[in-house]
């Protein structure tokens, strides 16, 4: 990386930036980097060393797991550029892969961190139902799971009911050493989406059904396993009562297989008005 960086004057003002980007996750090993694969840190980093001089790694509001994608995770580095933050952000992206793009870039206010400032994060996941046994949806496989039965959506958002307000998700997910299982959710709701074919379906009947979970923080694994759960009681495996009874147990053995990775999107992340980097700038917020 190093022989390709751009040699910046060493005069530069050091600026700390920050911005939403999105990408398709599928070629990725999740976005924290790791030697020997591609992730899309090491991306994000690589390609801000053509253009500019990084005074720090790019940080990320989260550590999304190999083939999770994002339409607003948060980025934030630290480096010495003189011209329009505009410019850099144009810059950045002409030399990141076509599967990542930079939706903005700002300057951040002192103090801010892309994880650390957030007041909540949320996720969506694509579930495709295609009523036909084995049958295969090249344009949903990608961005959603795809089951081949029906799913009873008011049984699925009974059990996501039951997740709101603050639990102990231990059963769900796993901390990173030393950390508390306790999340506060405060949304958790399953909804019936179009289904077209820029939704991944196909015309052929599909029905498209998005959850989506908002929460101060997650577990590793935590919206995967809700959603393995709550698909668990929409085909009928569990009752609502078996959810409400994993929820109760925080033992990790009592959750359903986790779904998918190809379905979950980190699609924002919020941050209090006060340390909003966007707010700050007279930036609208992107729709999610």
């Amino acid at each position: 990386m190093a022989s390709e960086a751009v040699q910046q004057p060493a005069g530069d003002p050091v600026r700390w930036v920050c911005g939403r980007l999105a990408y398709d996750g599928t070629d990725y090993y999740g976005f924290q980097f790791q030697v020997g694969v591609s992730t899309i840190q090491a991306a994000l980093e690589q390609a801000l060393a053509r253009v500019a001089r990084p005074m720090s790694r790019v940080l990320g509001a989260g550590r999304t797991d190999r083939g999770v994608h994002a339409r607003g995770q948060v980025v934030a580095v630290r480096v010495a550029w003189r011209h329009p933050v505009e410019k850099l952000q144009d810059a950045w992206n002409a030399h990141l892969p076509h599967d990542l793009a930079l939706r903005d870039l700002t300057v951040a206010p002192d103090g801010f961190h892309p994880r650390f400032s957030a007041e909540r994060r949320i996720y969506c996941y694509a579930v495709v139902e295609s009523g036909r046994r084995r049958q295969r949806l090249p344009l949903a496989q990608r961005y959603a799971w795809v089951v081949d039965q029906a799913l009873d959506l008011e049984a699925m958002n009974a059990a996501a009911a039951l997740l709101v307000g603050e639990h102990d998700f231990a059963t769900f997910g796993q901390p990173t050493q030393g950390e508390s299982t306790v999340r506060r959710v405060q949304q958790a709701v399953w909804a019936e989406a179009p289904a077209d074919r820029r939704s991944g379906c196909e015309a052929g009947g599909e029905r498209r059904l998005v959850f989506t979970v908002s929460a101060n923080g997650f577990l590793r694994n935590m919206v995967r396993c809700l959603v393995g759960s709550c698909v668990a009681v929409g085909r009928g495996e569990w009752d609502v009562a078996a959810m409400a009874d994993a929820l109760a147990a925080r033992d990790r053995s009592r959750s359903a297989p986790p779904a998918p990775p190809n379905g979950l999107v980190l699609a924002q992340v919020v941050y209090p008005t006060a340390s909003d980097p966007w707010a700050k700038a007279g930036i609208e917020p992107f729709l999610t």
